[in-house]
């Protein structure tokens, strides 16, 4: 009987073992916790969500447009933005309007800012070429940008975006958990 149980406990402890391999493999190179700090992306996420970023979704399937990614801004801060323009597109923001390729594209996710500053513009106008001197975003880079215009610190002012620094596509928003959210 205490060989069986022996057997068991070793058997348990091996399981264990495997499982916390596994978990630790899985996050490190599948999935990452994120915490946001400041208001570029406010109202979507909040100083202080926490969040789980897909680090190989973005890998296997392309980014799309108005995906949340988080990336690495330099060698000590991580930033979290909304990819805004991909490889090829011409940017211009004109009376608070974004246009892509010279076709204007709604941006639902500023309806709430919008309302709640009674109609000021969020974003200035400006055209990519203005900004960077770039018509067009460069092959294996993005143009980001927060979604609270007014404070954020994005491609406006730190230029495109290389692939290369993406850590990952937002996929969840976990805490605080009366905001739990799969929407991004």
């Amino acid at each position: 009987m205490k060989k069986k149980l022996k057997r068991e406990g070793i058997e348990w402890v091996k399981a264990f073992g495997i499982g916390f391999i596994i978990f630790v493999f899985v996050r490190a190179f599948f999935f990452s916790s994120y915490v946001v700090e400041g208001e570029s992306m406010e109202p979507t996420l909040e100083n202080g969500n926490k969040l789980v970023i897909n680090k190989i979704g973005y890998q296997i399937g392309d980014l799309h447009r108005f995906d949340v990614i988080v990336f690495h801004a330099n060698s000590k801060e991580d930033y979290v933005k909304r990819v805004i323009g991909l490889p090829g597109d011409r940017i211009e923001y004109r009376g608070d309007h974004l246009y892509i390729n010279d076709v204007k594209i709604e941006e639902p996710f500023l309806n709430t800012l919008r309302k709640n500053d009674y109609g000021s513009k969020q974003t200035g106008d400006f055209t990519l070429k203005e900004l960077t001197g770039n018509e067009t975003v460069p092959e294996g880079q993005l143009f980001v940008m927060g979604d609270n215009r007014l404070v954020s610190f994005d491609s406006r002012q730190i230029g495109f975006v290389s692939l290369e620094r993406v850590v990952g596509k937002v996929n969840l928003r976990y805490w605080p958990m009366k905001e739990l959210d799969a929407s991004f």
